[in-house]
């Protein structure tokens, strides 16, 4: 859908060819919205008619979905007054500058207040994926499109979202963008000092803080959403060992494997026996 029929022209050369206009005000169940590049501000005030179609649809009941900057959307359009919403972490100063009568919640990587929802990063949009799949399709569907396409989902949209319970939260908003950091980059070859000194902190001041925030070091943080991601594709993939370790940020093999056994008490090729043997007598 675009403002007019005229195909699309991407930054990486290829073209999009609209299905639909705005001027024709199709109804919609559910509505995307995605990040922008750069500052999202301009974009979004150029944008008028597009703002007004995002209220309209909002007035019908359509649910909407922001990630990352295209929150701007939704808060431009005058959606998130009063409410809860969050954004990519690079962003949160000028967000919260830009709208103020938007409850900002900076350690939460999902937001949902009535029919609009704010991820943070692609891989929150990932798993709040997951929930509109069970919403609109069932529990089974759901977990079949969670085993098999989605390996990077590793937690439930119940357990990252802005909600009455705030178990398990904590207030530390530097933390939670380094958080959100190493969970959309945990395949890189990561060093903690470089990440210190991309968060403007020493090393030591990264460690006690996220300790203190989370109860583990940010090597453990790492360690173990790359183990679960591990034991993902263990499940629901026919990757090798070797191929598996280099997707999680591991090029060492033999040392991924030792990582897994001392945090399962089990190696890879055994657990993925063990699952599988547990997924096929279901």
């Amino acid at each position: 859908m675009s403002l007019s029929s005229t195909p699309i022209a991407t930054r990486t050369g290829l073209l999009w060819q609209p299905d639909v206009t705005i001027a024709s005000k199709p109804a919609s169940d559910l509505i995307y919205i995605p990040g922008l590049w750069r500052n999202p501000r301009p974009v979004v005030q150029q944008n008028r008619e597009t703002l007004e179609w995002i209220r309209e649809q909002y007035q019908n009941g359509a649910i909407i979905s922001a990630v990352g900057t295209g929150v701007c959307f939704l808060a431009e359009a005058g959606l998130l007054d009063g409410k809860a919403a969050t954004t990519h972490w690079h962003y949160f100063d000028q967000f919260q500058k830009d709208y103020a009568a938007v409850q900002l919640k900076r350690q939460y990587f999902i937001t949902q207040a009535g029919n609009l929802y704010c991820a943070a990063s692609v891989n929150s949009l990932a798993d709040l994926t997951v929930h509109f799949i069970q919403r609109f399709f069932g529990k089974t569907i759901a977990s079949h499109v969670e085993r098999h396409f989605s390996h990077e989902i590793r937690q439930a949209y119940e357990t990252r979202g802005f909600f009455d319970a705030q178990e398990n939260r904590h207030p530390d908003e530097d933390i939670t963008q380094i958080q959100i950091w190493l969970q959309d980059n945990y395949q890189r070859d990561i060093l903690f000092p470089q990440v210190a000194s991309r968060f403007s902190m020493s090393v030591r001041t990264l460690n006690r803080r996220f300790k203190n925030a989370l109860g583990q070091t940010p090597l453990d943080y790492l360690q173990e959403i790359r183990i679960n991601i591990a034991k993902d594709l263990l499940k629901t993939s026919n990757l090798s060992i070797s191929e598996i370790a280099d997707k999680v940020g591991y090029q060492d093999t033999g040392y991924f494997t030792a990582l897994f056994k001392k945090k399962l008490a089990t190696t890879p090729n055994a657990y993925r026996d063990t699952v599988r043997a547990k997924l096929f007598s279901t």
